[in-house]
């Protein structure tokens, strides 16, 4: 049971950190798309501090894309090792498991 609680808490702090990660882009495309307007119809002066202030939110954008790419790597890892684990202490609750998802994914791949 503790590892069926695990591989759940794995999957929701994995959905937690996918819908932060698409509020993040939607608030940086929202900003980028400002400026760029802003950009195209200021003039020539404020066009070089618009252009640093999309370089540095592009900047922050990457940064929080790698956060978030090791923060799913060590999610999948810890979830991996549950699983992995789970099926050395049940090897054969894990191969029924196995068989019923093939005969569910045979069934709907005849269907096609």
């Amino acid at each position: 049971m503790e590892q069926t609680d695990s591989i759940t808490e794995a999957q929701a702090a994995s959905a937690a950190v996918r819908d932060r990660l698409m509020d993040d882009l939607q608030h940086t495309i929202s900003e980028a798309e400002e400026w760029l307007q802003a950009s195209t119809s200021a003039a020539p002066a404020t066009s070089s501090e618009t252009r640093a202030r999309f370089d540095d939110t592009l900047r922050t954008a990457r940064n929080d894309l790698r956060q978030l790419e090791d923060s799913m790597l060590a999610h999948s890892r810890n979830a991996a090792d549950s699983v992995n684990q789970y099926v050395r202490d049940n090897p054969w609750q894990a191969v029924g498991l196995g068989a019923a998802v093939g005969v569910v994914v045979g069934m709907l791949l005849s269907r096609k």
